[in-house]
C-alpha cells in the first residue's frame, strides 16, 4: 500500500509540476501560436488521463475514487489525443477544455481532502478549500466570460500554475498522514512483538 501511495505521489508531482511549466510559458508568451497552445494543451490531458488510468489500474478497488480515476483517465487520454490531432479545431474551445481539467484536478483535491479528514489531519481544511477554489476556476473556464483570447491565455496560464501547487500541496500532505500512519502501525506492530 505505501509502495503504491509513492508510485501514486510521483505520477501527480509529476502531472502538477507539467502543469505549472505548461501555464508559466502561457503566462510569459501569451501570443505563442494557437497550434502549440493547442498541442500543449492535449498533451497535459492526455498526460493527467494517463495518470489517472495507471491508479486506476493499480489499484482497483472498487472504491468511488477509483472508479473516478478510470472515468476521468479515459475522458482525458480521448480528448487529449483528439487535441493533439486537430489543434486548429480547438482554439474557440481551450478555455472550456482546460476548465474541464481543472475543475476534475479540483473533484480529486476535494476527494483528498476528505481522506486527510478521516485520517485526521488538522489541516485537512486548507486542501478542502484548494480543492473548492479549483473547482471554482475550472467552472470560469467552462463558463468563459472573456472575450479577448490574449487574456484567456493568460488566465489559462495562471490557473494551470495554481493548479499544479495546489495539487502538490495537497499531494505532500496526504503523502505525510500516509507515512505517519505507516510509521504507527510499524510501532504497533513491534510492541505487539516485544509483548509476545
Amino acid at each position: 500500500m505505501y509502495q503504491f501511495f509513492k508510485e501514486l505521489k510521483v505520477n501527480y508531482i509529476l502531472s502538477a509540476v507539467f502543469c505549472i511549466l505548461f501555464g508559466g510559458t502561457l503566462v510569459v508568451w501569451p501570443d505563442v501560436s494557437s497550434k502549440i497552445v493547442c498541442i500543449g494543451l492535449g498533451a497535459v490531458l492526455a498526460l493527467s488521463g494517463i495518470v489517472n488510468l495507471i491508479t486506476f489500474f493499480a489499484q482497483r478497488d472498487g472504491s468511488l475514487l477509483s472508479q473516478i480515476n478510470l472515468l476521468a483517465g479515459i475522458i482525458l487520454t480521448v480528448l487529449g489525443g483528439w487535441v493533439i490531432f486537430n489543434p486548429d479545431v480547438l482554439i474557440k474551445i481551450i478555455p472550456v477544455v482546460i476548465g474541464v481539467v481543472v475543475a476534475v484536478h479540483g473533484v480529486h483535491n476535494l476527494l483528498q481532502a476528505l481522506e486527510l479528514f478521516r485520517n485526521k489531519y488538522s489541516k485537512w481544511w486548507v486542501a478542502l478549500l484548494l480543492g473548492a477554489l479549483t473547482v471554482g476556476l475550472g467552472i470560469l473556464l467552462i463558463c468563459n466570460p472573456f472575450e479577448v483570447v490574449s487574456t484567456v491565455v493568460v488566465l489559462i496560464g495562471v490557473f494551470l500554475i495554481y493548479d499544479g501547487v495546489s495539487d502538490i500541496w495537497i499531494i505532500s500532505r496526504v503523502s505525510k498522514t500516509a507515512r505517519e500512519i505507516k510509521e504507527t502501525m510499524e510501532a504497533l506492530d513491534v510492541e505487539a512483538r516485544v509483548d509476545d
